[in-house]
Parts: C-alpha cells; sequence; structure tokens
C-alpha cells in the first residue's frame, strides 16, 4: 500500500476509539455564555494535546474587559521547518432550550451514522478529528511531516473579547506560515467548500429606563413613557422598509465585490431553492430571486439585525403592565473596509442626533472583516489535497456571512487563512439536536493528514 492508503486505512481502522474520545469531550459542558466547564474543558483539551506530544499550556487572557475563559497553545515539532496553525475553540453555545433535544446535549448520542451532542461541531469535532489525523501520520512516519501549532479558545462564540490581544502579545509564540480555520464542510451537493473570509461585527445591546418601576397601564397608558415604544422608534430609525440601514455614513467605508469575486460567486450552485426548501421561507427581500446577485448580497452587504426583544410581560394570558424598561440585541454584520469602532461612534452619533440620548449602548463584542487571496498557494494546495478524499475539487467562496476572529491571523500574524471541515447543511449548530455525519468526520482526518505531508514537502 501507499503511505496515504496506509493513512487511510489506520484512521478507518480506529474510527471507533477518535468516536469515543470525541464523546467524552462533548460531554463536557463549556458553555461560554454561562460560564459553565470553561476551566475543566480547557484543562481537557490541553490533556488530548499531550497525549500526542505536544508541549500543552493553558494561559489566561484578560484586558480591560475582565477576565477571559483561558487559550489553549499546542506545539509539536516535524520534520519539515515548516509551521501549520491550526485554530479552534473549546466553548459551546448554550444547549437551550432542552426540551427540543432528542437526546441530552451533553449525552453524546450515536445513531444513524451520525453523532449528536452540543458542540460535537461546533466545533469539538474539528478539534478531534484534526488529532485523529496527527494519530495516523505518527503511526505511519514516527514523525509529524510539519511544525503543528495549535491554538485552541474559549470565546469564540461570545465573540472572542479577549483573543485580539492574547494574538498581538504571543505573536513569537504563534508564528507559523499558514493557517487552517476551525470549520468547513460540503454544501447539498456534497461538495467540499474552502470559504476565503469572514464578514466581521459589531454586537450591542441597547437599553433604556423610562421609570423606576413598570406601572398599571391604565394609570401610566395616557400619561407615563413607555420603554417598549420609546426602544421601537428607536430601532425603526435604525433600517428602513427598503432594508437600507439609515445610520448616517453607514455605507462609506463599504468595498464592493471585485471582478474576481463575482468571477467565483458565479461558478457556485444555485442556492435559492435549497434555501426555500430548508427554512421555509416564502420570499427573500427587495424582491431578490436567485442567481449571483442573490450570493452576492448575502455576504458583499452589512446588515442590522435585530436578535432580541425584551420588554414588559411575556407570560401566558394577559397582565396589563406599562414596562419601565425595554432592551435589543442588535448585530450588525461588515464587510470589508467596516470596522466595529467605527459603527459604534456612527451608531451613538445618529441615536443622538434622532433624539434618543436616553437609549443606552453596551459593546458586546466584534471583529473586522478579514479575507484570504483565493490565489495564494496555500489556498491552492488545500483545495488540491481535498480532491482526492472527496471525489470533487473545493469549490470557492470568496466571503462567507458569518463572522469569526480571523483578522488577527490575517493581519497581524500575516498568515493565508484556509477553511476545512466536516459540517454539511444540517449539522445544526447552534441549534437543539446538533450533529455531525461520521463519514465528514472520517473524510476531514484523510483531508488534513494529507495536507499536512503534502505541506511538509
Amino acid at each position: 500500500m501507499s503511505p496515504f492508503e496506509q493513512i487511510d486505512a489506520y484512521l478507518e481502522s480506529h474510527l471507533d476509539e477518535s468516536i469515543a474520545e470525541l464523546s467524552q469531550l462533548v460531554a463536557q459542558p463549556s458553555v461560554g455564555a454561562q460560564n459553565w466547564g470553561m476551566k475543566e474543558c480547557a484543562a481537557l483539551v490541553a490533556g488530548m494535546l499531550r497525549k500526542r506530544g505536544f508541549t500543552a499550556e493553558i494561559m489566561p487572557t484578560g484586558n480591560e474587559f475582565g477576565e477571559g475563559a483561558p487559550v489553549v497553545l499546542g506545539e509539536r515539532k516535524g520534520k519539515s521547518d515548516k509551521t501549520l496553525l491550526f485554530y479552534n475553540h473549546y466553548d459551546v453555545q448554550p444547549a437551550e432550550p432542552l426540551e427540543l433535544w432528542e437526546t441530552p446535549p451533553f449525552e453524546p448520542s450515536l445513531r444513524e451514522g451520525k453523532l449528536f451532542g452540543r458542540g460535537v461541531s461546533d466545533d469539538k469535532g474539528h478539534i478531534v478529528s484534526r488529532l485523529f489525523a496527527i494519530d495516523a501520520l505518527l503511526n505511519e512516519l514516527s514523525e509529524l511531516p510539519c511544525n503543528v501549532k495549535f491554538i485552541i479558545e474559549g470565546e469564540e462564540e461570545t465573540s472572542s473579547l479577549h483573543l485580539h490581544d492574547f494574538v498581538r502579545q504571543n505573536k513569537e509564540r504563534l508564528k507559523a506560515d499558514a493557517c487552517i480555520w476551525e470549520f468547513g464542510g460540503v454544501d447539498h451537493e456534497e461538495t467540499p467548500i474552502q470559504y476565503l473570509g469572514l464578514r466581521g461585527i459589531c454586537y450591542v445591546e441597547l437599553s433604556l429606563e423610562t421609570a423606576s418601576t413598570d406601572v398599571h397601564s391604565g394609570l401610566g397608558g395616557s400619561i407615563f413613557p413607555n420603554a417598549a415604544w420609546r426602544l421601537v422608534w428607536a430601532l425603526n430609525t435604525l433600517k428602513g422598509p427598503d432594508e437600507r440601514i439609515r445610520i448616517p455614513g453607514h455605507y462609506d467605508n463599504v468595498k464592493p465585490p471585485s471582478a474576481r469575486d463575482r468571477e467565483l460567486m458565479a461558478a457556485l450552485p444555485e442556492t435559492a431553492n435549497e434555501y426555500m426548501t430548508r427554512y421555509g421561507l416564502k420570499n427573500f427581500v427587495r424582491g431578490l430571486s436567485g442567481g449571483v446577485e442573490l450570493r452576492l448580497a448575502e455576504v458583499f452587504e452589512p446588515t442590522c439585525t435585530i436578535c432580541g426583544l425584551t420588554s414588559g410581560y411575556q407570560g401566558s394570558g394577559s397582565k396589563t403592565v406599562q414596562p419601565a424598561q425595554a432592551s435589543a440585541k442588535v448585530d450588525f454584520r461588515l464587510v470589508p473596509d467596516q470596522t466595529p469602532e467605527e459603527i459604534l461612534a456612527k451608531l451613538r452619533a445618529h441615536l443622538d442626533a434622532e433624539g434618543f440620548e436616553d437609549v443606552q449602548v453596551e459593546y458586546l463584542g466584534g471583529e473586522p472583516a478579514a479575507r484570504t487571496d483565493p490565489d495564494d498557494p496555500f489556498i491552492k494546495l488545500v483545495v488540491e489535497t481535498a480532491g482526492e478524499v472527496y471525489g470533487a475539487p473545493m469549490q470557492l467562496v470568496p466571503l462567507v456571512g458569518g463572522s469569526g476572529p480571523n483578522a488577527p491571523f490575517i493581519h497581524e500574524l500575516g498568515l493565508p487563512v484556509a477553511t476545512a471541515g466536516l459540517g454539511y447543511p444540517d449539522t445544526r449548530a447552534h441549534a437543539p439536536n446538533e450533529n455531525i455525519r461520521i463519514d465528514l468526520y472520517l473524510k476531514h482526518a484523510k483531508h488534513m493528514a494529507r495536507l499536512m505531508v503534502e505541506f511538509g514537502k
């Protein structure tokens, strides 16, 4: 057998052991939003790295925003002087609503070729599948073909509040030649996807108080200011029915898609019908119907999204009360070349100009957009090594709608950042019954093994 055939044989024969290790990691809660199990999970991840001969250190994080979750750094030398950096995260989203899970979220369940559990796809499956690839390489080659580093943080699901400072403070320790990002996978046609960049984000909470306590609506309804109405009126100034964001200057720094971006988007498969079916949509906004214009709008236009509204009574039945407080969670997805700092300043100035000085703006986290050149040699290598495993070439997507902390890796460390992973459209990350397909877990390990061998050359 060829070396890759032997590596594949090892992965196929040891798959059950790897899934058992992944199940142990998923069973350890690590809910960042609830500060549940973070240090315990960081210790577990560090132990998994040390098991493979990595030096691993659990490092604290913190800045003016307070103490953060620890970061796990791991490193093992390889045959080549070239260094590959893996970025992952061990924190997961809250599992609620618990009643919608078919099996408990932190009791991994294997059924119908899938493993279910909170964080199994986002992002613990990616961590363990990459370690599984390393197991195969060490078994076959007795050493790694290149230097390998891991940075595994615990705040990705809460906007990576401390990661940017951590990267800047540890640039020498994180020095590498290229980076594999935390996620990836296949689309609805089973085609592996290469996402070349992430939109940025600015996440805020808007809140106000109009009285010291809620009051009887019969008493205050016609003479007291209503916190809920006032917040609704403030929100109404942010965006119009035409979906255009109304904050002055919001689009000033927006960089439109290039000709190369349009070329890559035009080469992608149609998604309109798949979106309509999967999400039960009746239409898209602004009369969009599909094609390249829908795909461009999906990622190259900034957004203003109300993620949640809270005010007054929301239980069953009626309660005639006028709320004294109201709040809204709002995220702004940013495109090149917008920054969170710019958006915060313009949002505050806009609310003040509209007479809403009493609306408080709390910054909950954010990061700018960042992209990697689609023609970078490392991107080509990731794409080429995927072909043999997936039986189809990777599709290049110039920008994805979601956000993540890739900016310091691209701009501070100067690394090309490629995506590769085990996700698929029904992985249900962030939702009840999150899962991975075991066949894609195995394929990702095979892909990463090939990549490290070729990268070492």
